[in-house]
């Protein structure tokens, strides 16, 4: 049977087919995005909320010569498919396939390169007033969820874009709201009139005859402004957005395809910032997906037939759910400990804390900034808030971490997860920035878990300390050590010697100490000896160890699953400058000076010669003067 999409290679062709053609190729992505995500895992439940939106995009303007941006880019897979990329479509979040988001340097479709979210506006308007800089007169959408509407700097951009009045179609994808048959009826209608070019002029012309009238004209049109705005503010939706100076159209059913055709259409002529209000349902097509959308958000592979996550066989617990445990223990014994996360209950282990003690627990959105200065006012009223985050997406509230949090040296714990390389997601969210961007900070302490039980005891020490804590930890399973019921503190700055080596020492940290563990005794077998220290704290440093070690070895290897640039490894050759001891020889392994790509881990660690059969290879060739293979 052939199938229209086969014949779709750029969105110039949806022009030629027909609505009935257009709902018939909705059917068929939906089958190519189901059948690729349950093979390689992604974001599937937002891309199949938006089919009928994207084609509707595609039909009515001209991409790439119109530019869309796609927030945080999880809803983009049916534009990679609608623009050449089709047949690279099985390759997506692969070593060396398409990204999962959108991406500049992948196709010229692609107008901005995301993955963080509540950018979209903003990059949008930058594009408005370029093109109108440039005298160009091309079209700029960006399509954003109501998610990422809870992010800041969405409202930061609403705002600057009202006030400038420039040309702009800024699309908001509710997937939260229902779609009543008799609302949905009305907001078509106000959609409609809203819309229509006589609707905008007669409110115009009103005015102007109304403020000819002599001695009252201008009294009278203010009563009817006046009439007018409490009228809007009880009948029509988006009031918000009018008073940051949108044209406000919707909501309406963002899966009828005619309709958002003729609402785009007229939103083209229409002058100035314009919202256009769109519900959709996520996950549409796919039964499980639409009733877990939260677990068909972003998913492994799994079973189009019952929908089942393929879960790869091991007793080993994630670290996720050590620190969700852990957590809640700690909590019982502790009443002042409130967890906060930033829309991700789920994902960072906090769900169930929520579940259990709900009034001590916060989830303030798409909204890192917030959240930490919130910790921060809650510590400062006796409280011991963590925030729960990835990695990655800490880095968006650097500035209140360093002001709000560790200039007050307030006791805020900070717990970043998906640590290091994270796989398929790519650039856009690895973990390995984190030790470069937080051990300048003064009064942070920063540890990383060697293992599980090692997480447990950080996490017990942390609220200990009373003042601002970071402890990171990997994606994924821990190593399956015994998770011991009792705590134990770790004093502020202690290493942990794991084995003695007299040629080489190992100073590794978090989760690259067991494959150092691993490099030993492959070197044992090349007649070298060496030793592993558990560095455990980024800051402060053991600084009486490295001592030692600058003593006794005449070589150190430093490992982090960390840039090398600023991160672990240029605090330890720091720490031996200051002492000057100059003659000892250093190897720092990390990640070089490069965005890393996506990929699984363990292939990502093995392109990165982080292995510990590459550990291993590299320290011999250091320490005996030869060049690495």
């Amino acid at each position: 049977m052939n199938k229209i999409l086969d014949k779709v290679d750029s969105p110039k062709q949806l022009k030629q087919l027909s609505l009935i053609q257009l709902n018939k190729l909705a059917g068929e992505i939906r089958e190519l995005i189901i059948r690729t995500i349950a093979e390689n895992g992604g974001h599937l439940a937002p891309s199949l909320g938006v089919v009928e939106l994207t084609l509707a995009l595609h039909t009515v303007f001209d991409c790439p010569e119109d530019k869309f941006i796609w927030d945080v880019g999880h809803q983009s897979y049916v534009h990679k498919i609608l623009t050449g990329r089709r047949d690279a479509f099985s390759t997506i979040r692969t070593q060396g396939g398409l990204s999962g988001f959108p991406k500049r340097s992948e196709s010229p479709y692609d107008s901005f390169g995301t993955g963080h979210s509540s950018t979209s506006i903003s990059a949008a308007l930058g594009m408005a007033i370029a093109r109108d800089l440039s005298k160009k007169n091309n079209y700029v959408v960006a399509v954003i969820g109501d998610g990422s509407m809870t992010g800041g700097q969405a409202f930061e951009a609403l705002n600057h874009a009202g006030d400038l009045g420039k040309h702009l179609i800024v699309i908001l994808n509710d997937n939260e709201m229902s779609i009543d048959k008799n609302v949905g009826a009305l907001s078509e209608y106000l959609s409609t009139m809203r819309t229509a070019p006589t609707y905008n002029k007669v409110k115009h012309d009103l005015e102007f005859l109304l403020k000819k009238i002599p001695t009252i004209g201008e009294s009278v049109a203010k009563v009817v402004e006046r009439l007018k705005d409490s009228l809007r503010f009880l009948l029509v939706p988006g009031e918000l957005f009018e008073e940051l100076g949108f044209k406000y159209v919707g909501p309406i059913d963002g899966h009828n395809i005619e309709l958002m055709r003729e609402v785009l259409e007229k939103a083209k002529t229409m002058q100035g910032p314009i919202l256009i209000h769109t519900l959709t349902r996520k996950g549409k097509g796919y039964l499980p997906a639409e009733c877990e959308s939260d677990k068909f958000h972003g998913v492994g592979p799994f079973c189009i037939e019952t929908g089942e996550i393929i879960k790869k066989t091991t007793n080993k617990p994630t670290y996720t759910s050590v620190f969700s445990k852990v957590l809640i223990e700690l909590a019982k014994e502790n009443k002042n400990i409130v967890a906060i996360t930033a829309a991700m209950p789920e994902g960072t282990g906090l769900k169930k804390f929520g579940e259990i003690y709900p009034d001590r627990f916060l989830d303030v959105g798409i909204a890192e900034q917030h959240a930490v200065t919130v910790a921060a006012g809650l510590a400062c009223e006796g409280k011991q808030p963590i925030i729960a985050l990835y990695s990655t997406f800490a880095q968006r509230a650097y500035d209140q971490i360093l002001h709000d949090v560790c200039l007050q040296k307030l006791p805020v714990v900070f717990a970043l997860d998906r640590a290091g390389i994270v796989g398929e997601d790519g650039p856009t969210h690895h973990g390995v920035f984190d030790y470069s961007y937080l051990r300048h900070i003064p009064n942070l302490t920063i540890m990383a878990p060697k293992d599980e039980n090692e997480l447990k005891d950080m996490l017990a020490t942390a609220f200990s300390l009373r003042t601002p804590v970071v402890i990171r930890y990997p994606r994924g399973n821990g190593l399956g050590v015994e998770v011991k019921t009792e705590y134990q503190h770790i004093p502020v700055g202690m290493s942990e010697e794991i084995s003695i080596g007299s040629d080489v020492m190992f100073l590794a940290v978090g989760a690259m100490v067991d494959s150092c563990v691993e490099a030993v005794n492959l070197l044992k077998e090349k007649n070298v000896s060496a030793g592993v220290i558990n560095a455990r704290f980024i800051k402060p440093l053991d600084e009486r160890m490295i001592e030692v070690l600058a003593k006794t070895v005449k070589y150190i290897v430093t490992i982090e699953d960390n840039m090398l640039a600023g991160g672990f490894g240029s605090a330890v050759l720091e720490a031996l400058n200051e002492r000057e001891f100059c003659d000892t020889k250093v190897l720092r392994l990390g990640y070089p000076d490069k965005f890393i790509e996506q990929g699984k881990r363990e292939n990502l660690l093995e392109l990165y010669k982080l292995t510990p059969a590459h550990i291993a290879a590299r320290t011999y060739a250091f320490i005996r003067n030869i060049e690495v293979r």
